[in-house]
C-alpha cells in the first residue's frame, strides 16, 4: 500500500526518501511558520477579527440595493422620472385601512385624519395623501382604503427607525373594529422577519457531524473555529467595503452562509490529511507541514476556482449583485486565508491531544480487523463491474431532475412572499381583496410628449388584454411628459403580468408611438424585475461559457488531461441544473406546500458561480488520489478504487455539513434565503454522493488510461503544475 494511502490531494507518486523528508513547497513552508508561531499567528486572527468587528461597528453598514440596468426601459424611465420631476420617482409607503362597517365613519374618519397628521409631521416624511380626498383610494365596497405615504428620498436611503416610527405611529390608531397595516419597500425592509435560528442550526448540525466523523471534541472543534473566525472576520471586512461598493442588503446571510459551509469543508479537508499523516508515523509538526503542502494546495485551487468564478459575475454588469458577488469572493478568500494560516497554528497547539486520540483510535480499529475504505472500495468495484449502467442509471435520473428548470421563471419576492404575521404581507392582501390581485404590481408607462398623447395612450392601455384599469394620464412637473399607471388583471409574480409588459412593449406601444409620435416607456418596479430577468437569461450562457473555460483550463494544467476537465465540467453542469430543477419544483411549482411563485432571478448565477468551485474542490479531491495511484501502478481499475476508497468518506463528511449548513437556510422565513440554501443543499448532495461517488468511478473506469491522454503538442506547450511536490524535491 502506498504511504499516501490518505492523501487527497496528491497527484504525484510517492517517492522514496527518509522520514524526515523536507517541508516541501511554499504551503508546507506557511504550515511551519505558523507552526512555530503558533501564538503569534492565532494572535494576529484575534486582532483581525478584532479590528474589523469594532471598526465595522463603529462605521456600521451602507448597504443598498441596486438593481438597476442601464440601456433597459424600466431604467430609462426611472431616469426620465427624476430628470422631469414626476411624482412616481420617489418611493412611498401603504397605509391600509379596513373595516368592515366602512372606514368613512365619523368617528372613524376623525381618528384616522388625526393619526395621518401625526404621521406627516414624523422624519422622512415629505407627504401624506388621505384616502378621504381621493376616491380611487378606497374600495368600491367602502370597506378597504389606503393612504400613500411620499418619503423624502428612496426606500433604501430612509433610515429605519424613521419607517419604524410611521408604523407605530399608525398602528397606534387602530381599534376593535379598524385594522390598520402598512406596506411598502421600506416597510419590508424596516420589519425583522426572523432571528438567527438558521445559522445556529447549522453551526449545532456541523457540531455534530464533526463530533461523529472525528469521535474527538478537540478534533470536531479544530475546523469550526477555523471557519467561525473566518466568518466573523469576513463578515466585519464587507460591513466596511459597503461604504465603498454597492452591496445590497440581504448580502450578510449570504455570506454568512456560504462563509460557513466553505470554511468548515476547507479545514476538514486538509484535517483529513493531517490525521493520516498521524497514522502514517509523522510527529504532529511534520504531519502538518505535509497535509498543508498537499491539501492545503487543494484548498487553494479550489478557493481561487471559486473566486474566479464569483469575479465572472461582475463582468455581469448586475448591478446589487456585484456587491453581493465581490463580498462571496471576499468571504471564501479569508475562508482560504484562515484554513492555511489559522489551522496549523492550532494543530500545533492541539497536536499532540489529537495525536493520542487519532493513533488510539487507530489501534483499536487495526485490533478489530477494520480496514479503513472497505465500504467504498467495495462500491468502487460494484460500479466498476457495471460501469455503463450505473453511469446511465445516475445521469438519467439526474436529468429528470433538471428537467423542471428549462420551465424556470425568474424575478423577484415581494410581500406576498412575506410571513403572514408580518404588516406589509396583511397590507399586500388587504390592497388584492379591496382592488384586485394587479394592484400591488403596478407597471408604470411614462409618455414623452404632450398632454393630448398621454390622454391618448391612456385610452388605448385601458382596452389592452390583461389590463384591470389604467389611472389619469398625470402631466410631470415641466409637463414634457405623462405618467399612466397601469394596473394587471393578475398579481406580480404570475406569468400573466410577465406577458402584460411583454405585450405592452412589444406590440401595443410601437403602433401608439406611430399614432401619437410619443416615446413610450413601460417601467415600474414590476417591469424592472422582468428587465433583470431577462438581462440574467440573456447574459447567462456567456458568464458560463467563461467560467466553465477557465475551470477547464487550470483541470487541463493540472492533470495533463483532455478527459478529465471535460468530464468535469458536464458532472458540474449536471449537479447545478439539478439543483436549479429542485428549486423549480419546490419554489415555482409549490411542492410540499410551498407558496408559488419565481425563482430569485439573481440565484441562478450566484449558485452556479458558488457550486461549480465547490464541486471543483471534490473533483480534484477525489481525481488527484486516482491519478496518484495511476502513476504509481498504471492499473487504471484499482487507481479507481483506492481512490474513491481513501476519499469517499471525507467527501461524504464533508459534503453532509455543507448540506446540513446550506439545508439549514431553509428555516429561514426568507424566500430567497431557502432557495439559496435549498439550491446550494441539493447541489453538494448530489455532487458528493451521486457523481463522485457513482459517476466519477463509472467514467473512470469507461475511460481507462485514455483519461489521461494529452495529445504530444499540447502536453509540450502546456507548463506543468503540480498540486503537490515529489517528497523528495
Amino acid at each position: 500500500m502506498s504511504s499516501t494511502r490518505g492523501a487527497a490531494a496528491s497527484i504525484a507518486p510517492p517517492a522514496p526518501g527518509r522520514p524526515d523528508q523536507p517541508r516541501g513547497g511554499r504551503f508546507g513552508s506557511l504550515a511551519g511558520w505558523a507552526q512555530r508561531h503558533r501564538w503569534a499567528a492565532l494572535l494576529i486572527w484575534v486582532a483581525v477579527l478584532a479590528a474589523v468587528t469594532l471598526g465595522s461597528g463603529a462605521a456600521g453598514s451602507a448597504y443598498k440595493n441596486n438593481f438597476a440596468l442601464p440601456g433597459t426601459d424600466s431604467q430609462a424611465a426611472t431616469d426620465l422620472f427624476t430628470k422631469h420631476g414626476s411624482a412616481q420617482a420617489g418611493d412611498s409607503v401603504d397605509i391600509v385601512l379596513k373595516d368592515s362597517r366602512g372606514i368613512d365613519g365619523a368617528g372613524r374618519k376623525a381618528a384616522v385624519e388625526k393619526m395621518l397628521a401625526e404621521v406627516k409631521g414624523l422624519p422622512g416624511v415629505a407627504d401624506v395623501r388621505s384616502p378621504y380626498t381621493d376616491t380611487s383610494a378606497v374600495s368600491e365596497d367602502g370597506t378597504i382604503g389606503y393612504a400613500t405615504v411620499t418619503l423624502d428620498g428612496k426606500a433604501e436611503a430612509v433610515p429605519k427607525e424613521d419607517v419604524t416610527a410611521i408604523i407605530d405611529t399608525a398602528k397606534s390608531a387602530e381599534t376593535d373594529g379598524l385594522q390598520i397595516e402598512l406596506g411598502g419597500d421600506a416597510v419590508r425592509g424596516a420589519e425583522e422577519k426572523g432571528s438567527p435560528t438558521a445559522e445556529l442550526a447549522g453551526i449545532l448540525a456541523a457540531v455534530v457531524i464533526l463530533g461523529l466523523f472525528f469521535g474527538s471534541v478537540v478534533a470536531a472543534a479544530v475546523p469550526l473555529i477555523t471557519a467561525l473566525f473566518a466568518v466573523g472576520a469576513a463578515t466585519g471586512l464587507i460591513v466596511l467595503a459597503s461604504h465603498v461598493f454597492t452591496v445590497a442588503d440581504f448580502t450578510p446571510p449570504i455570506t454568512m452562509l456560504v462563509g460557513l459551509g466553505v470554511g468548515v469543508d476547507y479545514a476538514l479537508l486538509i484535517f483529513y490529511r493531517y490525521r493520516h499523516e498521524l497514522t502514517d508515523g509523522a510527529d504532529p509538526a511534520e504531519a502538518g507541514r505535509k497535509a498543508l503542502d498537499a491539501a492545503g494546495r487543494t484548498v487553494f485551487f479550489a478557493g481561487c476556482t471559486v473566486i474566479i468564478a464569483l469575479l465572472g459575475l461582475v463582468a455581469l454588469g448586475l448591478g446589487s449583485l456585484q456587491g453581493v458577488a465581490l463580498a462571496l469572493a471576499l468571504t471564501v478568500l479569508t475562508t482560504m486565508a484562515a484554513s492555511l494560516v489559522l489551522l496549523p497554528a492550532l494543530l500545533a497547539l492541539f497536536g499532540k491531544r489529537i495525536q493520542r486520540h487519532v493513533l488510539q483510535h487507530a489501534a483499536k480499529a487495526t485490533a478489530k480487523g477494520k480496514v479503513e475504505g472497505r465500504r467504498w472500495r467495495a462500491l468502487a468495484a460494484a460500479v466498476q463491474r457495471r460501469p455503463l449502467p450505473s453511469l446511465l442509471v445516475a445521469v438519467l435520473a439526474l436529468l429528470a431532475l433538471s428537467a423542471p428548470a428549462l420551465s424556470m421563471r425568474l424575478g423577484f419576492a415581494d410581500a406576498g412572499n412575506d410571513p403572514r404575521t408580518t404588516t406589509s404581507r396583511q397590507a399586500y392582501d388587504l390592497l388584492a381583496e379591496g382592488f384586485g390581485p394587479g394592484f400591488n404590481g403596478p407597471l408604470i408607462v411614462l409618455v414623452q410628449g404632450d398632454e393630448a398623447a398621454g390622454q391618448g395612450v391612456r385610452s388605448e392601455l385601458a382596452e389592452a388584454e390583461g389590463v384591470a384599469m389604467v389611472s389619469p394620464a398625470m402631466p410631470s412637473g415641466d409637463g414634457t411628459l405623462s405618467t399612466v399607471i397601469v394596473y394587471p388583471k393578475t398579481a406580480p409574480q404570475d406569468e400573466g403580468t410577465t406577458d402584460l409588459v411583454h405585450h405592452l412593449r412589444d406590440d401595443v406601444a410601437p403602433g401608439l408611438e406611430r399614432d401619437t409620435g410619443a416615446e413610450i416607456l413601460v417601467g415600474g418596479s414590476t417591469a424592472a424585475s422582468q428587465d433583470f430577468a431577462d438581462t440574467v437569461s440573456q447574459r447567462l450562457p456567456l458568464f458560463v461559457a467563461v467560467v466553465v473555460g477557465m475551470s477547464s483550463l487550470l483541470l487541463m494544467l493540472v492533470f495533463r488531461s483532455v478527459w478529465i476537465p471535460v468530464k468535469a465540467a458536464l458532472l458540474n453542469l449536471l449537479s447545478i441544473s439539478a439543483a436549479l430543477g429542485a428549486m423549480t419544483l419546490v419554489f415555482q411549482y409549490g411542492w410540499f406546500g410551498v407558496q408559488q411563485g419565481p425563482i430569485e432571478a439573481f440565484l441562478p448565477v450566484l449558485i452556479f458561480a458558488i457550486v461549480f468551485g465547490l464541486s471543483m474542490d471534490y473533483e480534484v479531491f477525489l481525481v488527484s488520489r486516482i491519478h496518484e495511484e495511476w502513476e504509481r501502478t498504471k492499473d487504471h481499475s484499482l487507481a479507481v478504487r483506492e481512490g474513491l476508497a481513501t476519499t469517499g468518506k471525507v467527501i461524504t463528511a464533508a459534503g453532509a455539513i455543507m448540506i446540513v449548513v446550506f439545508g439549514a437556510f431553509m428555516l429561514s422565513p426568507d424566500r430567497m434565503l431557502q432557495q439559496f440554501g435549498l439550491g446550494l443543499a441539493v447541489a453538494i448532495l448530489v455532487d458528493a454522493l451521486v457523481i463522485r461517488c457513482l459517476i466519477v468511478p463509472a467514467a473512470m473506469q469507461l475511460l481507462g488510461k485514455w483519461a489521461w491522454w494529452l495529445p504530444g503538442p499540447l502536453a509540450r506547450r502546456l507548463p506543468k503544475v503540480a498540486l503537490e511536490r515529489p517528497a523528495n524535491s
